[in-house]
């Protein structure tokens, strides 16, 4: 079941349980926001998704407000836009949102930003400068940060944490590192927090701090997170995320085939991301597919193949390691039988190299001795 209403003057269809939301996106209108994660139920928390609906007293939250028949909405008035201002103004005060400095403008942040990436402590270089949603939202609404003044805390910190860092001075409270995790990945690790934000004791607070008991350290918070809050601790300090290319593969753990974005930088993998607009994962990624890319880069990998002789291993060339291989092969077979030989197929193959390899030993060798290494 369908129905209609105008957004900003046109006529626009949408789908029954749609949200204003929803159905502005589907129309091609857009209306910013910095709490609503597609993939979770919308909460409004940031309130930045305001529209103006004629006959209402009130802006209405476009994620949470159905759309309605006859319904005519305005999502840029001049009502609308003050509402936004005045709330990016509260977040960017709320914390220390360092890439907002009082006597630069707009085009000298990433000057400042590359001179603070050397300095100690939470002054440094924010890690999602350039790649941060405030900070987009706050230019492109012309928003004065000039004369506020941030609220100085005291903030939560872990920096513990081998792979995740969190720094709550950069936490907007949007909720959606909660969303991703309890309703995306379902670990119920970070709770939601409850209550009065007076009666939360300080530092910890009102902030969404994980337990880390039910973590699973899939990387979910981070990528959900809008701002610097959030972010993986190997990445930090290794450039802006301009300086990055962005390269789509598939994750080399096991046959899933999740899809991933490569962050890389002179050659050199900086931090992944989950393809969210892409099957099978939809931007979800456990831990080793988005923090365990170290390999590639070390030292002790194998980067040519060994053959032993005499005790000791030599390099040798893909070609005579195969030869041998394949001769070997055949000898075994020839003296004691293709029941004399089995394969293990690797937990970091593709379904495809999984589906060769005993595709070779069967087809091939004529055993059935195949299995794979993941198996209990």
């Amino acid at each position: 079941m369908s129905g209609s209403m105008m957004i900003n003057g046109r006529e626009c269809t949408f789908q029954a349980g749609q949200s204003i939301l929803e159905a502005a996106q589907e129309n091609g209108f857009k209306i910013p926001t910095l709490c609503y994660l597609p993939q979770a139920g919308a909460h409004g928390a940031c309130r930045l998704c305001v529209v103006e609906v004629k006959g209402q007293d009130r802006l209405l939250a476009a994620c949470e407000t159905p759309a309605q028949e006859g319904w005519e909405i305005q999502t840029h008035s001049p009502r609308v836009m003050e509402a936004r201002r005045t709330i990016l103004q509260m977040l960017v005060a709320s914390g220390q949102h360092n890439c907002f400095v009082a006597d630069l403008e707009p085009d000298q942040w990433v000057e400042y930003q590359l001179e603070a990436m050397s300095a100690p402590g939470h002054k440094r270089l924010c890690p999602a400068f350039g790649n941060c949603r405030l900070q987009d939202l706050v230019v492109e609404y012309g928003v004065s940060v000039r004369d506020l003044e941030p609220y100085q805390g005291p903030f939560p910190v872990e920096e513990d944490h081998p792979l995740i860092e969190r720094d709550f001075s950069r936490c907007i409270q949007c909720g959606r590192c909660v969303q991703a995790c309890n309703q995306v990945q379902v670990n119920l690790a970070i709770p939601h927090p409850y209550g009065r934000r007076e009666d939360h004791p300080q530092p910890e607070g009102f902030y969404p701090l994980v337990n880390y008991n039910l973590c699973t350290f899939c990387g979910e918070c981070v990528q959900a997170c809008p701002v610097g809050a959030l972010h993986e601790k190997k990445a930090v300090g290794l450039g802006l995320i301009q300086e990055t290319e962005r390269i789509r593969t598939t994750c080399p753990y096991c046959g899933v085939g999740c899809q991933l974005w490569l962050r890389v930088k002179d050659g050199r993998i900086v931090k992944v991301e989950g393809v969210e607009s892409a099957q099978p994962n939809r931007g979800r990624l456990c831990v080793k597919g988005r923090f365990g890319y170290d390999f590639i880069h070390s030292q002790e990998r194998l980067t040519s193949p060994l053959i032993k002789e005499g005790g000791r291993f030599r390099e040798a060339s893909w070609e005579e390691a195969l030869d041998l291989t394949a001769e070997r092969f055949r000898a075994i077979i020839a003296q004691h039988g293709p029941d004399a030989v089995a394969g293990v197929s690797c937990a970091r193959s593709t379904n495809e190299d999984s589906y060769s390899m005993q595709k070779l030993f069967r087809a091939v060798f004529k055993t059935n001795n195949i299995d794979h290494c993941a198996r209990t």
